[in-house]
């Protein structure tokens, strides 16, 4: 499958025939990335059409936010007329927003099949989802410990089980004040 390259985020709705083209030694303007010449399009890294889909992912999170501020902005229909001008002019933003939507969800698409068409060769099956399919779980058998730390784990142990009943006892005692709080402060009411 010969999917070209993606156009860059600011020219993602021109024709190729119509885009700008830099002469050889002309460096691009700000915000722009060079473009690696025709021939090199077949060498592209996917770690450079990797970072392109996160720019379109960018763009298409601007572009989600855009619509919303839209919608946001419409009133409801709620018998004030409003004039057809500044409604034609939100639907028709509101409608290039989706068109440009679709288009960089189709360039995000392209570029996803690139990489993984670029990578098919490093990707490893996944392993067994599933562990130990087809085999015999074993039973771990648990050696006892010495006396001592036996001794020590029961000690610990019922330390911990006097601290929670006392936790608990105090835990009842703050909402039994609580409640005596409040039945206080409603009386004074």
């Amino acid at each position: 499958m010969a999917a070209s390259l993606p156009q860059k985020p600011g020219m993602g709705g021109m024709p190729p025939q119509q885009q700008p083209h830099l002469p050889p030694g002309a460096a691009p303007g700000p915000g722009q990335q060079p473009m690696p010449p025709q021939g090199a399009l077949r060498e592209i890294s996917p770690e450079f059409l990797c970072r392109i889909g996160q720019e379109t992912v960018q763009d298409i999170v601007t572009r989600t936010m855009e619509i919303f501020q839209i919608a946001r902005a419409t009133q409801l229909p709620n018998g004030v007329t409003q004039s057809q001008a500044m409604y034609q002019d939100r639907f028709g933003k509101l409608q290039e927003h989706l068109r440009q939507l679709s288009l960089f969800f189709r360039k995000l698409r392209l570029l996803y099949e690139r990489c993984v068409e670029m990578t098919a060769d490093l990707q490893e099956g996944p392993a067994e989802l599933v562990p130990f399919v087809g085999e015999e779980l074993v039973s771990v058998r648990m050696e006892s410990c010495s006396p001592a730390i036996s001794q020590e784990k029961s000690e610990v142990l019922e330390k911990v089980r006097q601290k929670n009943q006392e936790m608990k006892v105090l835990m009842d005692q703050m909402r039994n004040l609580l409640w005596d709080v409040n039945a206080m402060l409603t009386l004074r009411k």
